[in-house]
């Protein structure tokens, strides 16, 4: 039986004891590699199964539940900003709003302040004008006195001078009359 074995082993073996060709593709052999085949394949298979799979199952839940997280939190981060902007927006209208009230108010008040300042200065240049007058009229009126005493002495300087003579009476009725027109 030794001689059988060895003759069957032989087929694939030369007399030194190396093998002829591909020692996998020797149909004497075949059934032992088909064998170890399958508990390679069979443990390979447990392993992956029990060990490997379920790690990278359990690392792909991970991401899924972290990428379902994280766009949950950017889906309401853009909600708080869509509301931040709503908010600023309308801080704007109100602030823009509120300042036109202000420019407005101080509009108003300037206004008042200058209407009270051009009544002050209307009633001061009314006033000074008055004074003005009442000075111009008196000193018309001092004017057409001195202007009827100096035609009063002239002529009757010149009455004199051309050897006449007049009463007061009648120079004074005479420049009166000339002097109305």
């Amino acid at each position: 039986m030794a001689t059988e074995t060895h003759d069957a082993a032989g087929a694939c073996v030369d007399a030194g004891g190396s093998a002829l060709g591909m020692p996998q593709l020797c149909g004497d052999w075949m059934s032992n590699q088909v064998f170890w085949l399958v508990v390679t394949l069979v443990a390979i298979f447990f392993i992956m199964s029990r060990i490997a799979l379920p790690r990278i199952g359990a690392v792909l839940a991970e991401r899924s539940g972290t990428i379902t997280n994280d766009i949950a939190a950017a889906e309401e981060l853009k909600n708080k900003a869509s509301e931040a902007e709503a908010a600023y927006e309308k801080a704007l209208v109100d602030a823009r709003a509120e300042a036109a009230k202000i420019v407005a108010e101080a509009k108003a008040e300037i206004q008042a302040e200058l209407d009270v300042e051009l009544q002050k200065a209307d009633a001061e240049i009314a006033a000074k004008t008055a004074e003005s007058e009442a000075a111009i009229a008196e000193i018309r009126d001092g004017a057409v006195k001195s202007v009827t005493a100096v035609a009063k002495d002239t002529a009757k300087e010149l009455v004199a001078a051309m050897g006449g003579s007049a009463d007061a009476k009648t120079i004074t009725a005479a420049v009166n009359a000339r002097m109305k027109g």
